[in-house]
């Protein structure tokens, strides 16, 4: 097992004038479980394929462990990587799938057997080695992915959007699955969703990319409790944190009918950057619904999940009244009927608050 560092690690592809993954530094631990997420585009898989060396590094460096392996080849890093697609040979048993690279490697068959059945036994595949992929379901494919890279017993495990190609139910499941075998193997994992359910399910940390830049590195927990910026608040979580631009008051700040506390600092930091607004963050299960005051919002759509249901409305803000979406959790028994309008009031020890002109979180 191995740590993985990314030191100012920079890819620009040729005849571009922005990096795709733009001096990232970040530090793996051994044995770590650590998430790369982001939308489309962010530069999560191009990362993941510098580390794999399946692309270039025009800047700075990456180490496993203590070897710089910037340029060497992929098979001379250690690694093994699970793509989305399997990526299975389609003419092998399972058994041949899962031993191939050790076969390449010129191990002896009994060796291969033994720990190709070993692997079987962890993935719960056994009964199965003897078929070829074209007889397996989506999630015993991917099982068996992840087999042929557990009998390799690499330094480091990537994982490019493995879960992917499954319905929804199985890739529950399956993610479970994977999070549970990564902490009995203690192999340092680098896994690439563009899922952010998946990134705080299954990862010890989360790192949040953006336009090739990292926007925060830390445990799901502290990033949904406190977003480094704008962009990180919208993007973890789900549904998403609601953000509502409003003006600063008296000690705090007019968010509808009232005026909510915010904290000395943050207004100072505020004034510091010339903002008259602020940004405030209000997860949906931190509003308090009432009868008057704080922000009135008209139901538009509700979903009635059983314990709890989220309201979806709509409320009109600023000088121009410009209708903005606003989401809210309630009691499963408590939820409101679609066009009655509701008042809610953001609890003052939960709110998040950012500078509007920059994005930076400007809250403790």
């Amino acid at each position: 097992m191995a740590s993985v560092t990314f030191d100012r690690a920079t890819r620009l592809y040729p005849g571009s004038d922005k990096p795709a993954v733009d001096q990232l530094e970040l530090e793996i631990e051994d044995g770590e479980f650590l998430v790369l997420v982001g939308p489309s585009g962010c530069g999560k898989s191009t990362s993941l394929r510098m580390l794999a060396g399946l692309e270039d590094v025009n800047g700075g460096a990456i180490r496993i462990g203590d070897r710089d392996v910037t340029h060497l080849p992929p098979k001379d890093r250690d690694i093994a990587m699970v793509f989305q697609n399997y990526a299975l040979y389609p003419h092998m048993t399972v058994a041949d799938n899962m031993g191939f690279a050790l076969k390449i490697a010129g191990e002896d068959k009994a060796t291969i057997r033994r720990k190709v059945e070993d692997a079987a036994k962890m993935l719960d595949l056994t009964q199965y080695l003897d078929r070829k992929p074209k007889a397996l379901s989506g999630g015993q494919r991917q099982r068996v992915a992840m087999g042929r890279a557990i009998v390799r017993k690499p330094q480091v495990f990537l994982m490019d959007e493995p879960l992917s190609n499954l319905d929804a139910k199985l890739r529950v499941s399956t993610r479970t699955q994977i999070a549970a075998l990564q902490r009995d193997l203690g192999i340092t994992t680098v896994y690439v969703t563009h899922d952010q359910v998946e990134a705080m399910t299954m990862g010890d940390r989360v790192a949040v990319l953006k336009d090739g830049l990292l926007q925060q590195v830390d445990t799901p927990r502290n990033m949904y409790d406190r977003p480094a910026n704008l962009f990180v608040a919208g993007f973890i979580g789900s549904p998403a944190m609601n953000l509502v631009e409003v003006p600063i008051a008296d000690g705090g700040v007019k968010f509808g009918e009232s005026v909510v506390p915010v904290s000395r600092a943050a207004l100072s930091a505020a004034a510091d950057a010339g903002d008259r607004t602020v940004t405030v963050g209000v997860r949906p299960e931190h509003f308090d619904v009432g009868d008057a005051g704080g922000l009135t919002i008209t139901v538009n759509v509700v979903e009635e999940l059983g314990a709890d249901g989220y309201v979806y409305g709509s409320a009109l803000l600023g000088t121009d009244k410009t209708a903005q979406d606003i989401v809210v959790r309630v009691g499963g028994r408590q939820v409101p009927e679609k066009g009655s309008t509701l008042h809610l009031v953001p609890r003052a020890d939960e709110i998040h608050v950012f500078s509007t002109s920059t994005g930076a979180r400007l809250s403790d």
